[in-house]
């Protein structure tokens, strides 16, 4: 058996299902796309490398797809980093502390002025220490096209929620090397950072800022697996992978190419060398 197959058969055995059964299931649910697309062949076996890597579970949504204009953006939600945190062997406790000063956002509510994360390591003397400021990270309400209210999003109606978040996931980053993986505000900001690129004309240098950049850190990783996904997209469509299905259609059992399976899982072990 093939790497790639015992990839599929290794979440098939994990979750008590057949092979083909999975990969439907998956396709249909946790890693269907915004627009109710499932998602490619390609994209399916990226998404399981990551959710293998970190030991993931994509039924409960602890990793998800996000889709931009060239593929996929794994994302992993707030409680998918803290079981990878915390499942992690050399996890030894944090904390977090908080600024005695306090800031008062554009729409959002009043919050410390930075959030730092302690995470302390068994095979560490001292602890990893990251702080995380708000006006790096906060995002103000989004803008409708008409010119109307402002519209309100997470960011505003829980905000230390929000920057604690980004403490832990930064925190976690520096403590373990966890990477090529993203949350959801992040893969949001790397998407709007695209779209806005397309649409605006070429200005050079003296081009106008943009509402939204993507977090300089969420860019090399996210670019590299890109590149992968387009040159697998770009191939014929290995023998009996079924095709999109129809909206109403019932989707049919798919039969997963091996020799596809076992090129991503190559480049899986590349990556990890």
């Amino acid at each position: 058996m093939s790497d790639g197959k015992k990839l599929v058969q290794k979440f098939a055995e994990r979750f008590n299902m057949e092979p083909e059964k999975m990969w439907q299931t998956l396709k249909a649910t946790a890693f269907r796309q915004r627009d109710g697309s499932a998602p490619t062949n390609e994209q399916m076996a990226a998404l399981l490398i990551v959710a293998d890597q970190y030991g993931l579970n994509p039924f409960t949504k602890e990793v998800f797809a996000f889709q931009d204009r060239d593929g996929i953006i794994p994302v992993v939600s707030v409680d998918g980093w803290s079981r990878i945190i915390n499942d992690h062997k050399a996890m030894d406790g944090l904390e977090f502390r908080w600024s005695d000063e306090m800031a008062e956002p554009e729409g959002g509510k009043r919050c410390p002025e930075w959030c730092e994360v302690a995470i302390y390591r068994k095979d560490r003397t001292h602890p990893i220490v990251v702080r995380e400021y708000l006006d790096e990270v906060y995002r103000p309400p989004m803008r409708s096209r008409n010119g109307g209210n402002p519209i309100s999003g997470p960011w505003q109606t829980h905000t230390k929620r929000f920057l604690r978040h980004k403490a832990l996931i930064q925190g976690a980053r520096v403590a373990f090397g966890f990477s090529g993986i993203y949350d959801q505000d992040e893969a949001s900001r790397i998407i709007e950072g695209e779209a806005a690129r397309s649409e605006a004309p070429a200005l050079g240098h003296s081009g106008a800022a943009l509402e939204h950049q993507a977090p300089s850190q969420a860019t090399a990783g996210v670019a590299g697996l890109k590149a992968k996904l387009s040159e697998r997209q770009a191939e014929p469509v290995a023998a009996g992978a079924e095709s999109e299905p129809e909206p109403e259609a019932e989707p049919e059992a798919a039969e997963v190419d091996p020799e596809f399976l076992s090129e991503m899982d190559g480049a899986e072990e590349g990556g990890r060398a």
